[in-house]
């Protein structure tokens, strides 16, 4: 999903949302102002989507909830009726049971009130989902259930649209997760700011097209909120990345050293090396067992090699400080070997010359299934930037933490527990003291001070083997640059959608490195401009 670079960058929680609608409101403006803007921008979207109909007698229903979501749906029925649609509005509960500015918009409503299953659903051309919004964390039961199953159905069958209200009614905010069952809409209008739960999966399957409006709450509410979550967009990262300089050299742009595995599983690190080339590093080494030696030499180029065998090889290269960016896990193998060779690049060095970046992905990472905290505490006295990338199986196996454990990081332990995504990449940051990409169509990037991004454009053929390993290479070619954990995490994964977008349909695992320089040269043209 492209979103159009016209939506803020800035994701809000539905608490920090809630936060600023209070803050709006003590400033002021009154909540059904907000209400009155909101309603209206939907019904601005419904007739879009029903062109022609007006003159002809469109007919829309409508479903609203309870709270302040029900309160703009039927804000929404008021402007359709006026503009001449035939609406048929059901609620959830009793119109007595509402309460503030949803009460307020039930009263200025003319038309009959119904219950949901009495609602013309059958002969309507377009429905208005506003049964609950974005705060949602419960599981949807009863009538509403009935009503959204309803719903689904006959968009299904009918082709006919379903406008969102906020977010998909069902759907959490916060996580995305769908809460026993959501509305599959063609259209969600939302306000202010988007919500984590318009982009994480699945939450961004029922979402459809997204639209985001402004309904008169201040930017200067920001300041307060102090948001921590974004799109990943460049905005976030771009003024960081490294540009190559008229008076640079190769020794100038690092160095990465990439570890690889035995001589059947070679071709993971000859992904990631060339990832890291692409990506920018001046120099990259695949430091290989003997027997794999003459397999990357006969395979690499521009790509050196240098024989690796075990930990004390490894930290004889380490002693070369101009090897600054170290990349190791894919094709290493799973155990004691590969947990070794970790521990050796993350020794602490006494009194280093020259940064050094460390990324820990694949079997580097299942090499320590069950035991975070020997990982964590191999980082903290480390001193280097470590960044992590796994997928949800590989952080699920390294988490997996027999009882007890945890138990001097119980909020923790709660939160890699979560069913969002976002919370558990977070907490795994926090935990670990590492930059984690959480990998998938909705990639999170948390570092431990909490900054998080979620990647709202990764294109479905990006699913194919090695993908995972060229980002590896290509996060640790731009470290190597000295770029900063965070950012080289957010823009590594950008960078990777973006390449896998310029090549297209068909693309596998080895066309992504070579399909980054278009997408790097027009970073570069817009600094010459």
């Amino acid at each position: 999903m492209l979103l159009p670079e016209t939506i803020a960058s800035d994701l809000l929680s539905p608490a920090e949302m809630a936060t600023a609608d209070r803050l709006t409101v003590g400033a002021g403006i009154p909540g059904g102002v907000l209400m009155r803007h909101a309603g209206a921008a939907v019904a601005k979207t419904a007739m879009r989507l029903m062109p022609g109909l007006r003159s002809r007698g469109g007919r829309v229903a409508v479903f609203c909830g309870p709270g302040n979501n029900g309160g703009d749906g039927f804000v929404v029925a008021q402007h359709l009726q006026a503009e001449g649609y035939e609406v048929s509005l059901g609620l959830l509960c009793g119109v007595e049971d509402l309460r503030g500015d949803a009460a307020a918009a039930a009263q200025a409503w003319s038309g009959l009130i119904l219950r949901f299953e009495d609602v013309a659903l059958e002969a309507a051309d377009l429905a208005i989902a506003a049964i609950f919004g974005a705060g949602l964390s419960r599981d949807v039961e009863g009538a509403a259930h009935a009503a959204i199953a309803r719903l689904n159905a006959w968009t299904r069958r009918t082709r006919k649209p379903i406008v969102a209200v906020d977010i998909p009614s069902g759907i959490d905010g916060a996580s995305g997760q769908v809460r026993g069952i959501a509305v599959e809409a063609a259209q969600t209008v939302t306000f202010f700011r988007l919500k984590p739960g318009h982009l994480l999966l699945p939450g961004r399957i029922y979402c459809g097209e997204i639209t985001l409006v402004d309904i008169g709450i201040s930017e200067a509410v920001l300041e307060t909120i102090a948001p921590k979550t974004f799109i990943n967009r460049p905005a976030i990262w771009a003024n960081l990345l490294p540009q190559p300089r008229l008076e640079g050299h190769k020794y100038g742009r690092g160095h990465a050293l990439v570890l690889s595995g035995p001589l059947v599983s070679t071709g993971a690190a000859r992904l990631a090396a060339r990832g890291a080339l692409r990506a920018g590093a001046g120099l990259v080494t695949v430091a290989t067992p003997q027997d794999a030696l003459s397999v990357h030499a006969a395979a690499l180029t521009a790509i050196m090699t240098r024989v690796c065998d075990g930990p004390e090889d490894l930290a004889e290269l380490l002693n070369d400080p101009r090897k600054n960016a170290v990349v190791m896990g894919p094709g290493m193998g799973v155990g004691p070997a590969t947990r070794a060779m970790v521990d050796a690049a993350l020794a602490p060095v006494a009194a280093p010359t020259q940064p050094r970046s460390v990324v820990l992905d694949a079997d580097a990472l299942t090499s320590f299934a069950g035991d975070p905290l020997k990982l964590a505490g191999a980082i903290k006295q480390s001193g280097k930037s470590v960044v992590l990338t796994p997928h949800d199986g590989e952080f699920a196996r390294l988490f997996a933490v027999k009882a007890g454990v945890l138990r001097d990081h119980a909020q923790a332990a709660v939160a890699l527990a979560s069913d969002s995504k976002l919370e558990r990449a977070r907490a795994a940051a926090a935990l670990l003291g590492a930059v984690i990409i959480l990998k998938g169509a909705d990639t999170v990037v948390a570092a431990p001070d909490g900054r998080a991004t979620i990647a709202c454009d990764a294109p479905p053929w990006l699913a194919t083997a090695g993908s995972g390993d060229v980002l590896a290479g290509m996060v640790g070619g731009l470290l190597a640059q000295s770029m900063p954990a965070f950012e080289a995490a957010c823009a590594g994964v950008w960078l990777h959608g973006a390449a896998a977008r310029e090549f297209g349909p068909g693309l596998i695992a080895e066309d992504i490195p070579d399909s980054l320089p278009p997408v790097l040269r027009r970073f570069v043209d817009s600094t010459l401009l």
